[in-house]
């Protein structure tokens, strides 16, 4: 029963672990969400104040703008990872060779 137990944990502390692993190799795609959100609760405010524009014009543009966002700050976290796969890591590992 015991060793059950920590096995769950440690499947609950793995998961934990892969989720913080994957924000950390990729951190704009916390940024895209957390962008989503406030573009999205940003436009719902404004709704009140949109004038004689109709409603469906209006979540057209809401939902254009936070899905922009989100491509774009996918598109900068492509971007980073290529720059740091192709350009940081050879760079380290021709440092590396050199200094043995």
């Amino acid at each position: 029963m015991f060793s059950l137990l920590l096995v769950r944990m440690s499947a609950y502390d793995q998961n934990d672990s892969k989720l913080m692993r994957k924000v950390k190799e990729n951190p704009f795609v916390p940024v895209g969400i957390a962008g989503f959100f406030a573009i999205v609760g940003y436009r719902l405010m404004k709704m009140k104040s949109r004038g004689d524009t109709k409603m469906s014009v209006h979540l057209i543009h809401m939902r254009v703008a936070a899905q922009g966002f989100v491509v774009g700050a996918m598109t900068v976290g492509v971007l980073y990872k290529m720059y740091n796969d192709y350009i940081v890591k050879p760079r380290e590992e021709q440092k590396a060779a050199q200094d043995k």
